[in-house]
């Protein structure tokens, strides 16, 4: 006997994103995971439940992590409840099948088989998988009631109901630049009104260990003096409607002024981002962290870190047109000056953040076949060749503007980086951790924040971490997958802000999708005008870009979603064509 436990696959689609897709299939309006209250509810044994659904009843409450599960170990028999392991592992499943095995008098005895989709980690942080999960689980009768009598470690958790019961939010650390912050994701089964402590411990705590050598933390070593409150005092309803929030902490008041407003970025930004209102009353022993704002900071206060600011609309969108780059305004597309304007080879190039440098790819036929040359230059001056190689990937800028990357032949990553004189030196960036993945890495592309880099190899789209050593050199370290389920090959993705990318696949059916960048969501993004193949993509955190067979198209973010469709580029209509912007 099969008792399908998840709800119907639209149901579950409209809750977690598009789980897979298909090469081709049916265009499906899929939403985005919108923070969202919690439930908090959770069932409990039901007189006379059988045991399959007893099982199903059991899986919804262990979304409930509280008291070491004591919600999910109601329908554990008391020998099971003293011995089951819940801290072993948590695995978040899909597809969730129960097959009865054998069911005599007052046992029975069930497989569950399901999907893999993710592992919960310490601390909310989510790491993607994928693979068939199978477990056996045995029940017994006491009393007239079902319980569960024997069960493996670790706690498994059917994704719809995980997603109804937990919230995606995003702390936030220091960049190494100090002038960014950047997102760390966790998922929090916390309600509302427990969420703006639930956060700052986790600030505390620090960042997921993936992260831990490539950003800082300047709630380090601190503590909480008191509970968080509202900014006047009140305990009730804390982090839920108006009123903002007080938190005291303990061991601040050693901080310098800088440290001072680098702390009030983090706690701002990861509030904000969790929609827990200001203004944010901060005091370090008691006393106000900042003596300009005893009455709270408020997002304008840290402005100059904002996670989701952009450069783009001051620079504007270029676009690769026949090997030439070319700035496009509301009445055209014009060659730029200099080298790059007047290229007739070009097959990708990159901005600067501050949109004065560019680096492009040029290739030339030679009798031993194709070579392509990494040219660096002023956007609007002369270009010098950098390196060689048979291929090299679109190259990518720091934050900063003062390096470039690429991977040239597939495995070797580069870094050029510009000197005090303004010269530009080729460095190795060590790649060892992610040789494993595969036999070609075909994109690689910097986070704003510089912290990450997304990557395609063989077709499959991972997330990287970037780390300075002492030395001075870099490395691409802790790579994990970030589009399980992706369906088609990824043939390129660009940063749509510090949290997700843009990833477009070789697919005629939903060919760009948003993703997650932990792997916990991936969004089918709308196909509507557009033709393929799709391309090239190019991001911003409010416009998404891309070029298909007839030309360049954008896509808004904030627009609505029954008004949300790809629109023809002005200036670019009819014409193939790359879409540009700094980065």
């Amino acid at each position: 006997m099969k008792i399908r436990i998840a709800a119907a696959l639209a149901s579950v689609l409209l809750l977690a994103g598009c789980a897979s897709l298909p090469d081709s299939s049916t265009p499906q309006a899929i939403g985005t995971i919108a923070p969202s209250p919690v439930t908090g509810e959770v069932p409990v044994p039901m007189p006379g439940r059988e045991p399959n659904l007893l099982l199903r009843d059991f899986f919804a409450a262990s979304t409930d992590p509280e008291n070491r599960h004591a919600a999910a170990r109601q329908f554990l028999t008391p020998a099971a409840a003293e011995r089951w392991d819940d801290a072993a592992s948590t695995t978040i499943v899909d597809k969730v099948d129960v097959l009865a095995e054998q069911r005599n008098g007052d046992t029975a005895t069930f497989t569950i088989r399901a999907n893999k989709v993710g592992q919960l980690e310490p601390g909310g942080s989510f790491q993607a998988t994928e693979g068939n999960f199978e477990a056996k689980i045995h029940l017994r009768r006491a009393d007239g009631q079902w319980r569960i009598d024997e069960l493996p470690p670790g706690v498994i958790m059917d994704r719809p109901q995980f997603l109804k019961t937990y919230q995606r939010n995003a702390l936030y650390f220091l960049a190494p630049s100090e002038n960014l912050v950047v997102p760390d994701l966790r998922w929090i089964p916390a309600r509302q009104e427990n969420l703006p402590e639930r956060l700052v411990d986790l600030l505390i705590a620090g960042p997921k260990s993936v992260l831990a050598n490539a950003v800082g933390n300047e709630l380090a070593g601190l503590s909480l003096r008191a509970p968080v409150t509202k900014a006047d005092g009140r305990t009730e309803g804390v982090g839920i409607g108006f009123g903002g929030v007080r938190i005291d902490f303990e061991g601040a008041q050693g901080l310098d002024q800088r440290q001072r407003e680098l702390l009030a970025s983090q706690v701002v930004w990861t509030l904000a981002n969790a929609e827990i209102s200001g203004p944010y009353v901060l005091l370090a022993d008691g006393k106000p962290l900042d003596e300009r704002f005893p009455q709270g900071w408020s997002t304008t206060d840290v402005a100059s870190t904002n996670p989701t600011a952009s450069v783009s609309a001051a620079v504007g969108l270029n676009a690769l047109r026949d090997g030439a780059l070319v700035s496009v305004t509301d009445t055209g597309a014009q060659p730029r000056p200099g080298y790059f304007g007047s290229a007739t080879s070009l097959e990708s190039i990159a901005l600067s953040r501050d949109g004065k440098s560019a680096a492009g790819v040029s290739a030339a036929g030679q009798a031993s076949g194709t070579v392509r040359t990494l040219m660096v230059g002023p956007i609007d001056g002369d270009a010098v060749p950098l390196l060689q190689g048979g291929s090299i990937t679109r190259p990518t800028w720091s934050p900063d503007s003062g390096s470039v990357w690429a991977v040239v032949d597939g495995s070797r990553v580069i870094r050029a980086e510009r000197d005090p004189a303004g010269q530009m030196s080729v460095q190795p960036v060590d790649s060892s951790a992610i040789a494993g993945l595969g036999a070609s890495i075909t994109e690689l592309r910097l986070s704003r924040d510089g912290v990450r880099a997304a990557i395609i190899v063989d077709g499959k789209v991972y997330v990287t971490t970037v780390e300075r050593n002492p030395d001075g050199h870099y490395q691409l370290v802790n790579p994990r997958p970030a589009a399980v389920g992706l369906g088609s090959p990824a043939v390129a993705l660009d940063w749509s802000g510090g949290d997700s990318v843009v990833v477009v696949r070789a697919a005629s059916e939903i060919p760009v999708v948003m993703v997650s960048q932990d792997g916990s969501r991936m969004d089918a993004l709308p196909s509507r005008n557009l033709t393929s193949p799709v391309d090239s993509v190019d991001a911003s955190p409010t416009t998404v870009f891309v070029g298909d067979a007839r030309g360049v198209f954008q896509l808004n973010n904030n627009d609505p979603a029954g008004d949300r469709y790809w629109r023809e580029v002005p200036g670019l209509t009819g014409v193939k064509a790359t879409p540009v912007l700094p980065g």
